[in-house]
């Protein structure tokens, strides 16, 4: 199923990832950010229902100027001492969040619309592609604006060796499919429940739409391999 997930992403379609049952238990659906469309972003409200964010590689991240919210915060509380508060994590299944800034394209209107926010995240996938790929310099905020729509997540510095959520699964895949990695990224939620979807369910719907559903433990596998086949050629 890694391979027909690498296949999808690098053709710019939809991939369903399940982290671990005994993580956050749920399943995201990952589009690559450089090929997302007002549909795309249609896609993931409507079937997907959680937030729409979008995932960046660390590297990119440094290039970038974009650092961790809780690192903003941090610095913020200096100066405004009522947010120290804030910065004590105590998040049940990980150690810190990946959370970044939240943007908007300057070119949107509210920054809310399918419209808008395929906008912004397509043209981060753009510039992450610019940055990484072809190992050019850019300013972000000659574009975007922020607070914003739409919820930068940076991965952590070693991905999957360090922390294992979305966000690193995500970009992990996509640099394993050789294309830029950013990834728009979104929680499958259940309307019944009231909770996250079921891997059940998220199967069912990945089978009935054509979608790969893999899970972390695959690509944490998968990637490990990858990276030490990418070692052995340098060597």
């Amino acid at each position: 199923m890694i391979e027909e997930a690498l296949k999808h992403f690098r053709m710019g379609k939809p991939v369903l990832i399940y982290d671990f049952d005994d993580r956050e238990g749920e399943t995201d659906i990952a589009i690559p950010a450089i090929s997302v469309t007002p549909k795309s972003v249609a896609m993931m409200r409507k079937d997907g229902g959680g937030l729409i964010c979008v995932a960046l590689h660390p590297k990119a991240c440094d290039r970038l100027g974009i650092p961790f919210m809780h690192d903003v915060i941090e610095v913020a509380s200096e100066k405004i001492p009522s947010l120290k508060s804030f910065v004590n994590y105590d998040i049940r299944y990980d150690s810190r969040s990946s959370f970044a800034i939240w943007v908007n394209h300057r070119d949107t209107f509210t920054g809310i619309t399918d419209v808008d926010r395929a906008l912004t995240i397509r043209r981060l996938g753009e510039i992450v592609d610019y940055v990484m790929i072809k190992g050019k310099e850019f300013d972000l905020g000659r574009e975007f604006r922020s607070p914003g729509h739409v919820a930068v997540l940076r991965a952590s510095d070693n991905l999957v060796y360090e922390r294992v959520g979305q966000t690193e699964l995500s970009v992990a895949l996509a640099e394993m499919a050789g294309i830029a990695p950013a990834v728009a990224i979104c929680e499958m939620l259940d309307d019944e429940t009231g909770r996250a979807l079921s891997k059940k369910k998220a199967k069912e719907y990945a089978e009935d739409k054509g979608l790969p559903f893999v899970e972390g433990k695959d690509i944490v596998k998968a990637y490990r391999r990858f990276k030490e086949e990418e070692l052995l050629v340098f060597e």
